[in-house]
């Protein structure tokens, strides 16, 4: 984990984001403590990576999401060797990685 992004202030949001009860929660919450650009790119970016467990290419995602490529390797880069955020909330979202067929 960075400890960069540890501190009493990220303690107090994780901790009121814990405290949301469903979609329309999180709505209003994030709407007034996020731009609508930060919500969207958080939004494109657990596309981006929901995309690449499930095997579609960097055409696929840049058509899709509208992404830069660069934010694809980013994701890419996180999704296998970053914090395990993106598997944790993925497999919990049932979103399997697509295994190669070498048959």
């Amino acid at each position: 984990m960075d400890k960069r992004i540890r501190d009493e202030f990220t303690d107090r949001l994780f901790d009121a984001i814990l405290l949301l009860e469903n979609r329309e929660e999180c709505y209003r919450f994030f709407e007034d403590i996020a731009t609508v650009a930060e919500i969207k790119a958080l939004g494109q970016r657990l596309e981006v990576a929901r995309m690449l467990r499930l095997g579609a290419t960097y055409d696929e995602i840049v058509e899709k999401t509208g992404v830069s490529t660069a934010t694809i390797s980013r994701v890419k880069r996180c999704l296998y060797y970053g914090a395990d955020g993106y598997a944790m909330i993925l497999d919990r979202m049932g979103i399997e990685e697509k295994k190669e067929n070498n048959t």
